[in-house]
């Protein structure tokens, strides 16, 4: 996994959502990082639609290359926020824009009972299709682990 210096980079540190969180698990390559309640998700827009700022028993995976983490080391887990924009965007946005669409096509070519399943029965090839794209978003997502300066 790349590092990413925040102070080197010439994106501004605006651009990143900082959370706070301890490493609770390693196997495999993978950190299972438990994310603490963050300052930032007052002031982030997107914070009606994030999961992260509703509570603090939130874990997230990481692939990691560099093997000097250890358990119960605090870490700061970094994502763009534009990344964050595009996870609500694929989560809630175009879902509802999906259910709302089959819902007036439908509309018009079968009864309304029958057009409100179906809106909502879209709603389960596209949750299974994400699940099919795992691999692609985790690789469109990256998340980078920061040591935490203050351990």
């Amino acid at each position: 996994m790349e590092r990413l210096d925040l102070h080197r980079t010439k994106i501004a540190p605006n651009n990143f959502v900082k959370h706070e969180g301890s490493i609770v698990r390693i196997s495999n390559g993978i950190l299972t990082v438990a994310l603490k309640g963050n300052i930032n998700c007052e002031a982030c827009n997107a914070k009606g639609a994030c999961g992260v700022s509703e509570s603090n028993a939130k874990e997230i995976e990481v692939d990691i290359t560099d093997e000097s983490f250890q358990i119960n080391e605090d870490v700061d887990v970094v994502l763009e926020k534009q990344l964050g924009m595009k996870a609500v965007f694929w989560a809630y946005i175009f879902p509802f824009i999906l259910v709302l669409s089959v819902l007036l096509i439908s509309s018009n070519f079968v009864k309304e009972w029958v057009s409100g399943l179906l809106s909502l029965f879209i709603l389960i090839p596209y949750y299974l299709t994400l699940y099919a794209l795992q691999s692609v978003f985790k690789k469109a997502f990256k998340v980078t682990i920061l040591k935490n300066s203050l351990s």
